[in-house]
This record gives C-alpha cells, structure tokens and sequence, in this order.
C-alpha cells in the first residue's frame, strides 16, 4: 500500500500521545515543535514529558486511558506497546474520522510518520512506507551532509524576494522566471561561504532590488562577511 505524502497544519490544534515513555516523548518534541496544543493521557511519565506538563507546555491527563479521550483531536500518537490498547485506539480514531498512528505496527496506522530532516523552512522527509524506519533515518543522515544550514537562510531570501515579486510585478510568467532563477542561482553555496555581497548581487540582478528592499539589511548579522554554521557529518 503506497501513502500519500502531506504535511499537515496541526498549529493551535489538539493533538494527542497516548503513552508517557521516551517515544511518547519523541512524538511530543515534534508536535510541539509544530506548534500544536498537546495532551499526554499516560498514568506515569518519563523526567522530560514531567518537566513539559509542569511548565505547562502540554496537557497531562494522569490515567489509562478511556474510550472518547480523543474527541474533537486532530491527530493522535498511541506511542504504548499495550496490543489491546493499540487496537482500541486504531478503531475508535477510524470511527471518529481521527488519523491514528500506532508506533511501530502499520497495519493499524491511518498515517505514519517520515523520518525528517529540518534546516529553517526546508523540511525533507523521507519515508519507505513502513517497511524500514531504519533505512529512511539513513537516508535522511545522507541529506543532512548535502543541505546544510545555508539552505534555510536561502529560503529567507527567496521568501522575501517571492514577496516583492507579487507586490510588485503583476506578470505572473515573469514573475515566475525570475523566482526560478533565483532558486537555481549560487545563493546557497556564497551564503554556506558567507559571501551576503555576492547573495545580494544576485538578488539585484534578478529582480531589480537589494536586501534594502528587501527588508534583509540586518541579514546574516552584518554585510560582507558572515559565518555560517558548517552540517555536522555523521
């Protein structure tokens, strides 16, 4: 069975993890990393979800779980190993209309989650359908030795210059050519070098206008020279 790729908004939303251990943990950073409103339902937490709910960054309910928990969630994590539980929850989420991903065993997931790569607004996740989570985070340690921290800085500057475009060309074909100019340019590589001259050079070119306008004067620190932080290979 192949999946549908999606990257789904859960900012503000109500997200559940049902389990209080280090994957449950796991599946909290991420959510909350998304910015969602988390609930852990889980009689005993590990030390980092306790730290979490005594902060308040997430709910906890401190039980076993109940049918009807999950009403009115978004998504929910059944991160436990308890196989009535798991069962339980994959078929009340289908009754509910609640995507349920239970760690670990596909076969009752109505969606599972990519092993993923982040660098500011670039996000690449690679999945293998199930079949081996192993070799997609092998995958993914190959891409973090090719696309480094440059490319989110990158992508600060073609949003800004993707904003001026539409506020200021109202050809959509042209637009579009000088945005693909852009993503094919040398951007990435000067700004891994920290050359913002030469990034701001070609941003003048492309389109017509500088970092002044851009509102990217404070970009990188200062003009000229910057550092940028080098990917650690693993």
């Amino acid at each position: 069975m192949a999946y549908l790729p999606i990257f789904l908004d859960v900012s503000g939303h109500r997200c559940m993890v049902i389990g209080g251990g280090e994957v449950a943990a796991r599946k909290v950073a991420s959510l909350l990393e998304a910015g969602a409103k988390v609930t852990v339902v889980s009689p005993l937490l590990i030390d980092e979800l306790s730290k979490l709910a005594g902060a308040s960054r997430i709910e906890h309910v401190q039980r076993e779980y109940a049918d009807g928990d999950m009403a009115g969630a978004t998504l929910a994590y059944a991160a436990t190993d308890d196989a009535q539980l798991q069962q339980r929850l994959s078929v009340e989420g289908r009754a509910r209309g609640i995507p349920v991903n239970v760690v670990d065993v596909p076969a009752l997931c109505t969606f599972i989650g990519p092993a993923v790569m982040r660098r500011g607004s670039l996000c690449i996740a690679v999945s293998t359908d199930g079949a081996s989570p192993a070799l997609a985070k092998r995958i993914i340690k190959r891409l973090e030795r090719l696309f480094g921290p440059e490319y989110g800085l990158a992508l600060e500057v073609l949003r800004a210059a993707r904003r001026h475009l539409q506020a200021n060309e109202p050809n959509i074909r042209i637009r579009a050519a000088k945005l693909t100019a852009l993503a094919a340019s040398r951007i990435p590589e000067y700004l891994r070098d920290g050359e913002l001259e030469e990034v701001d050079g070609i941003v003048r070119r492309e389109i017509g206008v500088g970092f002044d306008k851009l509102g990217l004067e404070g970009f990188g620190g200062a003009r000229g020279k910057t550092t940028v932080e080098k990917p650690i290979v693993r």
